[in-house]
């Protein structure tokens, strides 16, 4: 098939890249300054916040004296110093920075083994190299880092205790991470670095007050870009988009460095994907990658909004350029997906199988890629391995996330009594289902519709599209087939039925209040609905490679 052939996606060229620049620019192309209007609210803001910083350093700089001892000048921070302030700030450092820490505090463990400070410096190091990079052996070197620090002091040793915290969160094991982050704020409650950690370990738990706890106490020791960052992820996850976006533009207007705003500017770019604006969060995912040229996820998220736009050739560079950097698992869905909808069925499969690799390599580093392993063999691969490795994880970690996927695997094993009991819990606002998601409101509304609940079906699945119509390059005319599958609902509501309730059409949470693209962000589990209601929903467009998988192709 033919694709459109554009100039490749440049990853970094480290130029900034105007919130405004039009659709049909190349990515990562630099175009004229807009002014007035032209300028997105949060490029408006981060743009003020740095004016204003400029004018409040210029005047700090003539109050302090400029010149050091015997009137020498003051050095500018080296990349040690400037990856060891990111570190401690709970913000990201720029690549080069980070390696040069970890460089010389290698240097410095060896010339002084029983340093703890150094080892769990160089622990909290490698944990951010292999978040940022997605080189997963970092992490076994981090835990020995900072298991070190522990040994060589024991007591009252909060890095360490923060570190391993850390540590574990990255690798997707909320519940250790709790553990950790728990008690290193029972040693230091004052202390505000722990608190992030354990938002997250909290949030994949599903234990959403103590989220709501931990946030309180976060934002009152701390009211910076990093602490208004977690503040956003925490709004966003409640269905409080307008929040969100305050709060993230507040955290990229305040951003010290460019790797620290480039991640900023990643995470607005998430949330107006989310409510569907295709070209607001290209536009900062584009900034992103030019305010930093290792921000990779924001480099994938140019794929998924060019990919939308239709700038199909655009988002394959971004794709593959961001794979080539950061082996991602959720990338090579992302990928796969995206070229079996343009037909090219042996080129998915590769990233399937791909991804199958990423997970099997990462689990051996003590990674946790459980959800996207289950979304990718409940899609295109086994469903009953799915279910099966999805609901080890709800034992592990009760999170929403988890919940919507394990309910679209029993779902596409055919099991769609059980199914809804977890597509419910994932919408449902008792159990912290508040998150907007176009893609759990899909979930739901496909479940119900094979149940025969025509009107909850019709409400979840408009609800979708209503949320963000490019949700899923896959889902989206699965939905818009279902829906008109449904068909109408009846003059006068639906008819009366004796002894036959089934209580879903009002349980979870209001529609007005339940809208976003969720955990699953574009990935998702294709699958075309049939022409007549109550049916299941087709499989795949690329057959499953997994034995005994039952082959449905896309009508």
């Amino acid at each position: 098939m033919e694709i459109e052939d554009r100039q490749p996606v440049p990853a970094g060229s480290g130029r900034a890249v105007p919130a405004g620049a039009r659709p049909e620019e190349p990515v990562g192309e630099q175009s004229p300054e807009p002014s007035g209007p032209g300028r997105s609210p949060l490029a408006r803001r981060a743009l003020i916040g740095a004016v204003a910083g400029c004018a409040v350093l210029g005047g700090v700089l003539v109050l302090l004296p400029s010149l050091g001892r015997g009137g020498a000048a003051r050095p500018a921070a080296g990349p040690v110093a400037r990856a060891v302030s990111a570190v401690g700030a709970g913000v990201p450092a720029a690549l080069p920075d980070l390696a040069a820490l970890i460089d010389d505090r290698e240097a410095r463990v060896q010339a002084r083994p029983r340093d703890d400070v150094s080892w769990a410096v160089l622990g909290v190091a490698y944990t951010e190299q292999a978040r940022r990079t997605a080189a997963a052996v970092y992490y076994p070197k981090a835990e020995k880092a900072l298991r070190t620090s522990l040994s060589v002091r024991p007591k009252d040793n909060v890095a360490a205790l923060e570190g391993l915290a850390s540590l574990a969160d990255a690798r997707g094991d909320f519940r250790t991470a709790k553990q950790w982050g728990e008690a290193a704020v029972k040693l230091s409650p004052k202390r505000w670095t722990a608190y992030p950690t354990l938002i997250d370990a909290y949030t994949g738990l599903g234990d959403h007050k103590a989220v709501d706890k931990a946030l309180d106490k976060l934002l009152a020791l701390r009211s910076g870009p990093a602490a208004r960052a977690v503040a956003a992820r925490v709004y966003r996850d409640r269905g409080r988009r307008e929040d969100a976006a305050a709060a993230i533009s507040d955290a990229a207007a305040g951003a010290a460095t460019p790797s620290e705003q480039a991640a900023f500017l990643q995470q607005a770019g998430d949330l107006a994907w989310e409510r569907g604006d295709r070209q607001e969060s290209l536009d900062h995912y584009r900034a992103a990658v030019n305010t930093d040229a290792d921000a990779y996820d924001a480099l994938a998220g140019q794929g998924r909004a060019l990919a939308a736009l239709g700038r199909n050739s655009e988002a394959l560079r971004a794709y593959r350029a961001a794979l080539a950097k950061r082996p991602a698992p959720r990338y090579a869905l992302e990928l796969g997906e995206l070229y079996e909808k343009l037909g090219l069925v042996g080129a998915a499969r590769v990233q399937y199988d791909l991804l199958r690799e990423l997970v099997r390599r990462e689990s051996a580093e003590g990674v946790d890629d459980e959800p996207v392993l289950g979304l990718l063999e409940a899609d295109h691969g086994d469903p009953q391995t799915a279910v099966r490795v999805l609901r080890a994880e709800w034992q592990r970690q009760p999170g929403i996330a988890v919940a919507d996927a394990l309910g679209w695997a029993l779902h596409r094993a055919g099991d769609d009594k059980e199914a809804l009991e977890f597509a419910v819990r994932a919408t449902d606002t008792e159990h912290g289902g508040g998150v907007r998601s176009a893609s759990y409101a899909y979930h739901r509304g496909q479940i119900e519709r094979d149940l025969g609940l025509s009107g909850p079906a019709r409400r979840h699945l408009a609800e979708a599209l209503r949320i963000n119509p490019y949700f899923s390059l896959l889902l989206v005319p699965a939905a818009q087939e279902a829906l008109v599958a449904l068909g109408e609902p009846p003059a006068g509501g639906p008819p009366a039925a004796s002894g036959e309730s089934d209580g879903s059409e009002e349980s979870g949470p209001s529609e007005e209040s339940g809208e976003s693209a969720g955990a699953t962000g574009a990935a998702g589990a294709p699958g075309a609905a049939e022409s007549s209601p109550g049916s299941g929903s087709s499989g795949p467009a690329v057959p499953p490679t997994a034995p005994g998988q039952p082959s449905a192709p896309v009508a």
